[in-house]
């Protein structure tokens, strides 16, 4: 194979060979001497419009491939939310919930979200209302995650950051849990040298232990009758067919088929007969990827449980400050908006959910200091922000830049001072206070973009 430019570890080759040899041939030679697609995925509740000539993703329809990789970092309408950069393969979890769900709202948990990829597509996917509970073990990428879910603008998210094995106090809560689970990541050795480096028999036997326990923490928070989606990016049986085998044997779950059309060149089991989905690089544009869908067994006894908090003896609640009082005028009437704070925060909650619930969906919407009312850049982002609350001033791309490096900012002589808001393309990019002679910008200062601008 003289073609090869990548060196594929012969052993992760040898063991896809046991499976399968034609299978093992084909796919080194895809991830040895194939590129990795470029593809985005446009926010359409943002009313980001798709091009009629797009080189559309055939199972997302605002999915979109890319003949070549921009700069992205320079571009703020990525920085409003108005588009993900994706992998296409992950946005298969949209079609597949779009096959899974109703006519009514949802509760849904993303157990191993960061950074936000497939956590987004399922808040498009879902009826709009759903609850979206994202999780993520590691704090720096949980911070990540809560960075793009707040610049995907859904008011209906919760981040939340820890072991997997906290879910297991919130019985028969959601749904639809999806467990896209740490993985040995064969699915990424074309775009990823760190993948390719760090694969071992012994990483595939770890990561098959680790999810074995994931799974086992998740299966109380579902309710019965609800479904998980367990994926990987990751190619090898051990850590796919065989963790599906063991959910069916282990807990009862039942295989659920999920029909995909020819064309779009997904693959089935490569052992047994389980209804699963695998993406091989060699049969589509996408990186690998493996998904599968479980249901979990209705118990006619089983009566929900959704535990409240406590309060302890002697607690109180803090009182809704007086200056805090105009945010409701902020927030766009029909999300029937309850507000918290604490006297220095203030947060909104959207109608339907219960100040005693710990995983209910808060935006912060403003910083109190002294008598002034600060609103957030999770606001700016936010569905919920009522537009007209706030005087707007429309800038151009190298101002846009500049408020998002987190620099003094120019407005134009006329602009009215105070709270303004700034947008680019006519989408919100976030708030300044302007006092006439300078404008002080509000944008998060570990959000900023740190690259050099291009000149």
């Amino acid at each position: 194979m003289s073609e090869i430019k990548r060196n594929i570890p012969p052993l992760f080759t040898a063991r896809m060979e046991q499976v399968n040899s034609g299978l093992a041939t084909a796919l080194t030679h895809a991830l040895a001497t194939t590129d990795p697609v470029v593809s985005v995925r446009h926010n359409l509740r943002k009313g980001e419009p798709m091009n009629e000539d797009a080189d559309f993703v055939p199972w997302c329809k605002s999915g979109e491939y890319l003949a070549q990789r921009p700069q992205f970092t320079f571009d703020p309408a990525l920085h409003q939310g108005r588009y993900y950069v994706q992998d296409a393969s992950s946005m298969f979890i949209g079609y597949v919930l779009g096959r899974l769900v109703g006519s009514e709202p949802v509760s849904y948990l993303d157990a191993c979200a960061a950074p936000g990829g497939k956590t987004t597509t399922a808040i498009d996917a879902l009826l709009w209302g759903s609850h979206v509970v994202a999780n993520e073990f590691v704090p720096g990428r949980a911070a990540i995650l809560r960075e793009n879910l707040v610049k995907w603008g859904c008011p209906y998210a919760t981040v939340t950051k820890g072991d997997t094995a906290q879910f297991r106090k919130h019985p028969g809560r959601f749904d639809i849990i999806a467990a896209d689970v740490p993985c040995s990541g064969e699915g990424m050795m074309r775009k990823d040298a760190e993948a390719v480096a760090q694969w071992s028999e012994g990483l595939v036997e770890q990561c098959a232990a680790r999810q074995r326990e994931i799974i086992a923490n998740l299966w109380p928070a579902l309710r019965p009758g609800g479904y998980m989606v367990y994926s990987t990016c990751t190619f090898n049986v051990t850590e796919n067919e065989d963790m599906v085998r063991h959910m069916v044997d282990e807990y009862g779950a039942e295989p659920v088929n999920i029909d995909v059309p020819a064309e779009w060149g997904v693959a089935g089991a490569v052992v047994g007969d389980l209804p699963v989905c695998r993406f091989m690089p060699q049969n589509l544009r996408g990186e690998g990827l493996f998904m599968a869908v479980v249901r979990k067994p209705v118990d006619d006894d089983y009566v929900s449980e959704v535990r409240k908090p406590k309060r302890k003896k002697g607690e109180k609640t803090a009182k809704f400050p007086e200056v805090a009082r105009d945010v409701a005028g902020w927030i766009k009437p029909e999300y029937e908006a309850k507000f918290e704070s604490d006297g220095e925060n203030v947060w909104c909650v959207p109608g339907g959910f219960d100040a005693s619930d710990e995983l209910r969906p808060r935006t912060l919407v403003a910083v109190i200091k002294g008598k002034s009312l600060i609103p957030t850049q999770d606001l700016a982002m936010s569905d919920m922000l009522q537009r007209g609350a706030f005087s707007e001033c429309e800038v151009n791309r190298t101002t846009a830049l500049t408020y998002l490096r987190h620099e003094a900012v120019q407005l134009p002589e006329g602009t009215s001072k105070g709270m303004v808001l700034l947008t680019y393309g006519g989408k919100p990019l976030g708030f300044v206070k302007n006092l006439g002679n300078r404008a002080n910008n509000l944008y998060p200062a570990a959000w900023r973009i740190l690259s050099a601008l291009p000149s």
